[in-house]
């Protein structure tokens, strides 16, 4: 179970590292790689919205198989969908984009 508290309080980490560095870009996408799983939360009518921006398979294996597998995992605060969409097509490996 997800605890948004805990994503609030990633994404807030993640934020201040981004902020910090000479080349923001570089950050994101040093984040982005370093964990096995990356969330997008942005703000939505029912209150917090989520977005998989990498990591999709590992988190289809834990649900189906209702293992409780280690992973790591992040938030990336995005103003909407829309961005977290571009964030997860713009961070995928060049393979992906390009068959998209």
């Amino acid at each position: 179970m997800l605890d948004f508290n805990e994503l609030r309080e990633l994404a807030a980490d993640v934020r201040i590292f981004v902020d910090v560095a000479e080349d923001k870009a570089e950050a994101l996408r040093a984040v982005i790689a370093a964990y096995d799983v990356v969330l997008a939360i942005f703000p939505s009518g029912d209150g917090m919205g989520l977005h998989v921006v990498k990591g999709k398979e590992i988190l289809d294996r834990i649900a189906s198989s209702r293992s409780h597998a280690m992973y790591s995992h992040t938030a990336i605060a995005v103003p909407d969908l829309e961005h977290a969409e571009v964030l997860k097509y713009l961070t995928a490996p060049v393979e992906q984009r390009i068959a998209a």
